[in-house]
């Protein structure tokens, strides 16, 4: 599978989990948005970008700028103020997570999946973000 189809896989496992969690689900229309779908609470409408993360060590990792390239020029962006959300699929463990926009990094968020040694508050433990535990 290439990138885009992995991509199409992840909105759509989202999607599918989100409406059968009985919310609404919109998707803008084109590519030009920075938001990959938005969420109907009843009470509010959420951005929210959907993104593929792995196993890394002990963390699902997941990027949380976008990459562009222009006349050669690489750019890295990041979402604040532009989504309210990610959601998020570990393609290793099948596990999907919301992290709202606040608690994530500016070009990558790693979700740990065994507890620390330390107590540190950027210690962003997995179990605590499982979607359909962290819904609004």
């Amino acid at each position: 599978m290439n990138t885009k189809q992995i991509g199409d896989e992840t909105e759509a496992r989202i999607i599918a989990t989100l409406v059968g969690e009985g919310y609404s689900v919109s998707i803008p229309f084109g590519d030009n948005d920075r938001y990959d779908l938005v969420l109907d609470t009843d009470d509010q409408l959420l951005r929210v970008q959907c993104k593929t993360g792995w196993i890394e060590s002990d963390v699902v990792r997941f990027k949380t700028a976008s990459k562009t390239t222009s006349n050669g020029d690489v750019t890295m962006d990041d979402y604040d103020g532009e989504i309210d959300a990610f959601a998020v699929r570990c393609k290793d463990n099948g596990e999907l997570y919301w992290v709202p926009v606040e608690d994530a990094g500016k070009k990558s968020t790693y979700l740990r999946l065994t507890e620390p040694k330390i107590d540190h508050p950027s210690v962003n433990l997995a179990e605590t973000y499982r979607l359909t535990d962290q819904l609004p």
